[in-house]
């Protein structure tokens, strides 16, 4: 009867200290996990904070660097302002008369106001089919704001216009 308690005992002594090593595992493993989840919630709020701030920055401290300014005179026919367009790979043209803007011309402007209404795109003049006096933004105007009129105005493209003369033309795309 002796040797089963001792038999006994030590079996249930190697299942304690099996359990404590498990248990001690388990610990290890969520903590490790623990860390993992930790570290990656913190990326995920850097993220979120960096994309509120870019909306909130004023459009000149990110479009410093732009490309020129895509114009057309009044005048100019609607298949050489769509050529620009193509070749340049943009979907607007600003319309200006001398320095003042006058009007935007858009892929949405040849396809509704050109070819659907039958007008023949080498005898149209811009002018006659552009969007006049377009909305526009100051540099000083946020991502934000300017997401948020290009989304409530279903806007593709915003002149950005400083003391009357277009600094840029910012699109959705750039926004987004």
């Amino acid at each position: 009867s002796s040797d089963h308690t001792g038999i006994g005992g030590a079996l249930l002594s190697s299942a304690a200290l099996a359990t404590e090593g498990e248990l001690l595992e388990t610990i290890s493993r969520v903590s490790i996990y623990g860390i993992i989840v930790f570290v990656a919630v913190v990326f995920v709020g850097v993220y979120i904070m960096s994309s509120r701030d870019k909306r909130r920055a004023p459009l000149d401290k990110i479009f410093e660097e732009r490309e020129a300014v895509h114009s057309v005179g009044p005048d100019t026919p609607v298949i050489e302002c769509v050529r620009a367009m193509t070749t340049e790979r943009i979907g607007a043209l600003i319309v200006l008369d001398g320095e003042r803007l006058v009007g935007i011309f858009t892929e949405r402007d040849a396809l509704n106001k050109v070819l659907a209404a039958g007008l023949e795109p080498g005898r149209t003049k811009v002018s006659a089919v552009m969007t006049k006096d377009p909305v526009c933004i100051l540099p000083t105007t946020t991502v934000g704001e300017a997401m948020e009129l290009v989304t409530s105005r279903r806007f593709r493209h915003l002149p950005i216009v400083k003391n009357g003369k277009v600094l840029a033309v910012v699109s959705s795309g750039d926004l987004t």
